[in-house]
């Protein structure tokens, strides 16, 4: 986070599209990766000039009319629509011709987990549910998370376990696309409020001490946490091939639910039964120290 975010948005989009891909023709030697200022100033119909300022920090008002312009030019998918948008300062305005507004500050996110919430948890007896804050710090989990991340020395932060925790390479049968997805979904996190102590920390932190995060960082790919098939390689159970589910919690800011699930019958559904059971008997045992399970987590 530079201070000129939205300069610095504009500036990786055009350097991912070349002129080939939008039929523009290109002749000689390029001194820039992707398109030129010039270029996108002409297919989004707008000044040159205009556009420079844009990306150097020194025009902070486009309207939505202009931002809408951008986002065609430079291929934009919607969620990189919608960061664009929210880093301008503007609600992107889903319905056509809506009226634009200026971006409303977000309540800050909440840190506890209800016990309504932590109970909802623990109904989840055959699929692993957590809730995480926008920095994908874990706030909570019921017992069957706690079986599926326990190859992982600390389960505190998604993000940092991915980065730093060498269980994670054996752990994710995907680990670059897990990592470009966990670094979108703090993307989309920091466009939703810029202003999060905990998320700017956390980003400082570990561009600090993972090339892998700060390149992954410096090419502002966005998206949310919607629904995803992921895979996994847990010691005790082998290969699982798991589903999740994010949903935003009403009444608790920036909290989001996530519930892993297998396909019902399928051997990856019996695996994580066997998984649940084995983490049950492992705590049964006089010498076992547990991770905090979801009831006495925060609170």
């Amino acid at each position: 986070m530079t201070g000129n975010d939205l300069g610095d948005f504009l500036r990786v989009h055009r350097a991912r599209l070349s002129p080939d891909e939008i039929g523009l023709p290109s002749h000689g030697t390029r001194r820039v990766a992707g398109l030129r200022r010039e270029e996108v100033a002409a297919l989004a119909g707008m000044n040159t000039d205009y556009y420079a300022r844009l990306e150097q920090g020194r025009e902070r008002g486009p309207s939505p009319q202009i931002l809408e312009a951008i986002s065609g030019a430079l291929r934009m998918d919607d969620d990189a629509r919608e960061h664009m948008f929210r880093l301008a300062g503007r609600l992107a305005g889903r319905l056509a011709g809506a009226a634009p507004e200026r971006q409303r500050p977000r309540p800050q996110p909440e840190e506890a987990v209800s016990r309504g919430l932590r109970q909802l948890l623990d109904g989840y007896p055959n699929a692993a549910a957590f809730v995480l804050n926008p920095a994908t710090d874990v706030l909570a989990a019921n017992a069957l998370a706690q079986a599926l991340f326990s190859p992982f020395g600390n389960v505190d932060n998604l993000a940092r376990m991915l980065f730093l925790d060498p269980a994670a390479r054996r752990f994710f049968t995907d680990w670059d696309r897990a990592a470009e997805a966990v670094v979108a979904e703090l993307r989309h996190a920091s466009g939703l409020d810029p202003s999060y102590r905990r998320l700017r920390e956390l980003v400082g932190f570990l561009a600090g001490a993972s090339e892998e995060f700060a390149a992954l960082w410096s090419s502002y790919t966005v998206h949310g946490k919607t629904r995803d098939d992921k895979g996994f390689l847990h010691p005790d159970v082998g290969p699982l091939a798991l589903t999740f589910q994010a949903f935003d919690v009403r009444g608790a800011s920036g909290q989001q639910l996530v519930v892993y699930h297998a396909e019902p019958g399928s051997p990856s559904s019996r695996a994580l039964s066997l998984l649940g059971s084995l983490h049950a008997a492992r705590l049964r045992r006089p010498s076992a120290e547990p991770w905090p399970h979801a009831s006495a987590s925060a609170s």
